[in-house]
């Protein structure tokens, strides 16, 4: 008998190693179709979770190219409801990668999505950031500021963990590799 082809499994792979293309020739990783943040080498995490010109080219890539939207380098040339979608998701993937290095930190427990696949988290977007959204971080037992997190309120402990973000950023470029 002979061996059924999924079709859109197929497809989007073809479509992740396009969109993985330059991660895999700069960070020097195998990226996949299932890659996860959690599979992410922290010097993978450091470039792209700083939020800059480089991080954000990798990011709008991986999205554009999942989207059929072209490559990361014609970003520009978007138009304005398209480029809104890439810098939605931009905005949410970045997000949790640098969730992802806070958990390395050991400051998070764990996060909204971190069970998903980058390519799940670009392509169903529209179904899952909605949730994964409303939900904040789970800040670690062992965090200093623990006790007074657990007392806060909903939206203030969101306001909290995006106040860890910089601390992390300036972390991210103190460590070694071995988080």
């Amino acid at each position: 008998m002979k061996d059924v082809v999924d079709l859109e499994k197929a497809r989007l792979e073809k479509m992740a190693q396009r969109g993985y293309r330059n991660w895999v020739s700069q960070l020097g990783e195998d990226f996949q179709l299932e890659t996860r943040p959690s599979h992410i080498s922290v010097e993978a995490l450091r470039v792209l979770g700083q939020g800059k010109e480089t991080s954000a080219f990798y990011l709008y890539d991986l999205i554009m190219n999942l989207q059929n939207l072209g490559s990361g380098f014609e970003f520009n040339e978007l138009n304005p409801k398209d480029k809104m979608a890439v810098i939605d998701r931009y905005l949410f993937l970045l997000d949790r990668i640098r969730f992802e290095y806070m958990k390395r930190l050991g400051w998070l427990e764990d996060y909204p999505g971190e069970d998903f696949t980058l390519v799940d988290l670009i392509i169903r977007f529209e179904q899952l950031a909605p949730a994964l959204q409303a939900k904040t971080p789970t800040l670690s037992r062992n965090h200093p500021a623990y006790s007074r997190f657990s007392k806060m309120k909903d939206l203030e402990r969101e306001e909290f963990i995006r106040k860890l973000i910089p601390k992390a950023l300036i972390k991210i470029q103190d460590h070694s590799t071995t988080l």
